[in-house]
């Protein structure tokens, strides 16, 4: 095989991953369906997403610190147009969307450039039992990543 043929087969494998990416676009991170929780001491944060279904998943989140509320946020994943958007509704604050700028079997990202803080919006699937969240953005000058490491528990509680 001469180098001009190297050079042919890798464009055409990278096309194709880059094709593959794309075609994922417009799927909803169906591994992030179930109930997720993280505990550190007296504070709880639970995550509930619902299964794809017409290009939706509905997801709630809630943090409290022993048995008060401290926080709590409604989501949507949703397909609109081809595209895929996290929207999120944070207690006390505005609605802000976020479009998917990856969407992978391991990894979610939604951006939104214009929001203050977080600009982006990570999901990472780390096993089937193990995912991290995160939420990344400008403070003080400088990047700023909050990490949300989440188990997998089962919805019933």
């Amino acid at each position: 095989m001469t180098l001009r043929h190297v050079g042919l087969v890798v464009a055409v494998a990278i096309a194709s991953l880059g094709a593959k990416a794309q075609q994922g676009s417009a799927e909803l991170p169906r591994w992030l369906s179930g109930c997720w929780e993280l505990r550190s001491g007296a504070r709880l944060i639970e995550e509930r997403w619902t299964n794809p279904r017409g290009g939706l998943m509905l997801g709630t989140s809630r943090t409290s610190r022993n048995d008060s509320i401290v926080e709590y946020e409604q989501v949507r994943i949703e397909t609109r147009a081809g595209r895929v958007y996290y929207v999120a509704s944070p207690s006390r604050q505005a609605t802000t969307e976020f479009t998917a700028t990856s969407l992978l079997d391991s990894i979610a990202v939604f951006e939104n450039p214009e929001h203050d803080f977080p600009k982006k919006v990570i999901y990472r699937r780390l096993s089937s039992d193990s995912i991290v969240a995160s939420i990344e953005g400008p403070r003080g000058g400088q990047t700023r990543t909050i990490s949300f490491p989440y188990r997998r528990v089962s919805c019933d509680a």
